[in-house]
This record gives structure tokens, sequence and C-alpha cells, in this order.
């Protein structure tokens, strides 16, 4: 019997997830690229001949890679090796101000102690139990579901689960939420900051968003060989299990025949048959048009004020020094609400930005710096305009003098050459992820019903599934690794797949179904 045959576009984590998945099961996976390599926008860079991570530096929910590996009948250690990172981040608000957390609560509740004072501490205490309690409540209804709904939610909580439903606090925004664990600024600040984790401002995301909180605290992973690795050994596990690969290949229409989802073609004319079609890429880029009239219809279109944020970074090679750096370092405006209302409001840079610092070359403790350049990626928020107005060289050049200047007076210099550095601004992220404007999140999770207004895994199309941050159940390297798997479990579940006994690597030749 013929295998089922799938076509994926995109190699991002999410597509890479689906294609080990629906590989490993004995169907016929094809997986097509635009970029040169797989990643997404878990990319690689060369900056002076070194290689650098230019996309997502955080990785945690771990057991997210080993559940996708363990499926495949591997061990993610074995593949990736990683360890847990003692202090999740460094942070500084001058060069005076300065506040490590930890992985381990108790120290970070003494840090807190020390910078803030007692009662501040006792308010993070309460805050971690708050977030935990968020976590566990969302987990499964929520994020493992294939298809969330707040009713379907509330039913399943029953009347006993109530109370932890309204601890979610469903009608607060992060940043009011916030204010009744922390009075100083700086703490409010600094836990607000779990907003942009998935675009969003923390004036507007929901209060929920705590929950990274404790996400974090089961741990941040340090990737030897860097984020990059993860996606290049997700693709090379599903090369070995069947997939197949076609990079430097866009697809320009997905083929719709008989009511259903039958393919894709390639733009230099190439059909490619298919019962089933999993597209990772931002699904506005569907509802845009941009694969076709006949299949826009499939999801719904994204306002453009209901994107999530963009950034400006730069990658670059650098020597550093008059700071302290871990691998991840975060330097805070003075003034977060002007910050938001520059971007979001405004649409413009913001006057005084935040900066994130990913020291590549650094570990998760204070070490000296080494003599050699380093490898940085310095970002800042930026609003998701690069498709309708990009920024001029004299306002990225403005940017950077504002971001490097902040970071020096927060004590950290960072001393580069102009070939060295490499800047990706809106307009740039665009080109790489069409129809999103350089927006890196899909929608903003933007009031309390946000979350539940992402697509899912089944689209309106038959046999045509989504994946990727833009879908649910969200943004960030395990969310979208999550949206591939629900893709995957959906498209087998919809197709009745009959498996055929499937050779392996074990001893014994065949698993049998």
């Amino acid at each position: 019997m013929r295998a089922p045959r799938v076509v994926i576009i995109g190699a991002g984590v999410a597509g890479l997830a689906a294609a080990l998945e629906l590989a490993f099961l004995g169907l016929d996976v094809e997986v097509v690229e635009r970029a040169a390599g797989p990643g997404g926008k878990m990319r690689e860079v060369e900056v002076g001949g070194a290689r650098l991570d230019a996309g997502p530096t955080v990785l945690t929910m771990r057991w997210v890679f080993e559940e996708i590996f363990a499926a495949a009948g591997a061990n993610l250690a074995d593949h990736v090796p990683m360890r847990q990172a003692a202090i999740i981040a460094r942070h500084a608000w001058s060069a005076e101000e300065r506040l490590d957390l930890y992985a381990d609560t108790d120290k970070s509740e003494d840090a807190i102690g020390r910078l803030a004072g007692a009662a501040e501490a006792r308010g993070y205490r309460e805050f971690c139990r708050c977030a935990r309690r968020i976590y566990e409540t969302l987990e499964e209804p929520f994020i493992r579901s294939p298809r969330p709904r707040l009713l379907s939610l509330i039913a399943g909580a029953g009347l006993t689960g109530l109370a932890d439903l309204w601890a979610l606090r469903p009608f607060s925004t992060l940043w009011g939420a916030l204010g009744e664990f922390f009075a100083d600024p700086r703490l409010r600040q600094l836990f607000a900051r779990y907003a942009t984790y998935c675009g969003s401002s923390p004036f507007l995301a929901p209060a929920t968003l705590m929950l990274v909180a404790h996400v974090e605290s089961q741990g941040v992973w340090l990737v030897e060989g860097g984020m990059h690795r993860l996606a290049a050994a997700l693709a090379e596990l599903a090369a070995r299990s069947g997939a197949r690969f076609r990079y430097g290949s866009e697809v320009s229409e997905i083929v719709v025949e008989a009511g259903r989802a039958a393919g894709v073609k390639l733009a230099r004319g190439e059909r490619l048959d298919a019962d089933a079609v999993v597209v990772n890429a931002d699904a506005a880029a569907i509802a845009d048009g941009l694969f076709g009239s006949a299949v826009a219809h499939a999801v719904p279109a994204v306002d453009r004020r209901a994107r999530s944020l963009s950034a400006v970074t730069w990658s670059l090679l650098a020597n550093a020094d008059g700071f302290p750096l871990l691998r991840h370092n975060v330097f805070f405006s003075r003034d977060y609400r002007a910050e938001f209302s520059d971007i979001v409001q405004h649409q413009r840079l913001p006057a005084a930005p935040t900066v994130y610092v990913c020291a590549q070359d650094r570990e998760d403790h204070d070490e000296k710096a080494p003599d050699h350049a380093g490898r940085f990626l310095c970002i800042v928020n930026a609003p998701p305009t690069g498709d309708r107005d990009p920024l001029n060289q004299a306002e990225l050049e403005a940017c950077g003098e504002r971001t490097f200047s902040h970071l020096e007076r927060c004590g950290l210099f960072l001393h580069h050459r102009p070939e060295t550095v490499l800047v990706t601004d809106p307009a740039a992220f665009e080109r790489l992820f069409p129809a999103t404007g350089g927006a890196l999140y899909g929608r903003a999770s933007q009031g309390w019903k946000a979350s539940f207004d992402r697509p899912i895994a089944r689209s309106k199309l038959p046999r045509l599934y989504l994946a990727g941050g833009s879908v649910h159940p969200g943004p960030g390297v395990p969310m979208a690794a999550l949206s591939g798997r629900l893709a995957a479990a959906s498209l087998v579940s919809d197709i009745a797949l009959t498996q055929p006994s499937r050779r392996t690597d074990t001893r014994g030749g065949i698993s049998m179904p």
C-alpha cells in the first residue's frame, strides 16, 4: 500500500518536528525550504568568518524535545548536548544596579532581597507560586490541546477548578498583575519583559504570561554549538527517518483539487503532488495570498494592528569590557511605558530602548573576558512596519547610537569594526518571513482572548495544516515545536493512517504497528 505523501512548506522548528514525526511513522515526507538550510527563525549568520546564532537564543521546556526525539526512537542528549544554566540571566538598570535571576528560586529570592528589600523578596516568592499555578492550570487543557477553547477550558475545570481558572487573572494585564507582587518598579519591569517573549506589550498582554517565570525556573538550557544545532539535529534525524529536503526551493502556490490541498507548485514551475500539505510559515502569508488565492480563505486574516513586535538586531564580533557578561544579559530602559508607547502606539523605534545581549561565547557564571573578539547578538524591540514604512539608514544609525550608548551607561563597552557587524531590521525580517511586516511572533498576545484567536493546526481547507509560532500554542522554540507535533497528529488522524511495517535501526529488522 502506498504511503500517504506529505509536503511540508518550511524547515523551521515546527516543520522539522512535523517532518520527523511523520517520516518516522512511515509517511512519504518532502520538506521544501527556500533558504539554504534548516532552522527558519532559528538561523545562523556569518560575520567576519564566524558563525553566530541570529534567532532564538534561549531554550526552555527541554521536555518538548525529549518527547520529540523519544517518539522517533532517539535520545535528545545523544544528538544535542546541552546543560542547564545556573544563572538564567543578568539584568542591569545602570552601572551600579544589577540583578541575577537563578534557576534556584531561593537564590533569586536572596538576590532580590539584597537589591530591593525583604518585602520585595516575599513578593517574589508569592509571584513564583502564582506563576506555577497558572502553568499547571494551562499545560494540559491549553498548551497541549489541539483545539483550546475558553468554554471547554471552563467545562474541563469543573466546579473545583474554577478557583484555579480565576487565579489566571483573565481580565488583568501582565503589568497590572505584577503590581500585586512588586512595589519596586525595576522588578515590575523585569518580570513584565516576559510579554516580549511572545512579541507583545506588557501593558496589553494578559497576566497569564507570568507562567514564563515558572517555565524558566524549570530550566534554561545552553546548547553546545549554539541553538542552530538543535535545528540541524532535527533535520538530520528526519532525513534518517526517510524525509527528503529541498533547500533553495520556493513554493509559489498550494494546489487545491476536489476541495482539498493536493500538493504545491514551486516557483520554478515543478509540481509536487501530495495527500496533505503542512505550512510552516506565518499564517498571514496564506491569508495574504502568497500561496495562491485558492487557499487564502483557509486562515483568518491578521489585522496589521494585531501584529506582534519586530526587532532591530546586531550580530557582531567585538571585544567586550567593563561589564561582567553572562550568556544572557538584559539592560533595561528607565521608562518602560514610554518605550512601549513609542513602539506600539506611535509605531516608531523607542527613544530609550531596552537591550538584550547574548554573549554567545560566555557561560552562565562570571568569568574573565576572552582576549579575542567574542560573538554577540544585541536586540531591541521595534514596530512591525517593515512592509509599509521601512527604516532609512539615518534611523538605523540613530537607533544603533542610542542602543550602544545605553550599554555604555550600564558599563558595557563593545569594541568592534563596521565590517564585523550585520544589522537586521523589520524590513529584512519581512523579506525573510513575508507578509509579517517583520513581526517575529505572529499575532500579538493582547487582551484576554488573544491566545484563543490564533489559528489551530487544522485550517479551514481539508488536508491543509498549519504549524509555527503564528499558530497555537504560540511563539517560542518549544511552543513552535509543539505546533508541529499537533499538525502531524491532526494529519495522521484525518487520513486514517494504517501504518505499514517499517525498517528500524534496532536488531530484529522491523517494528510492527
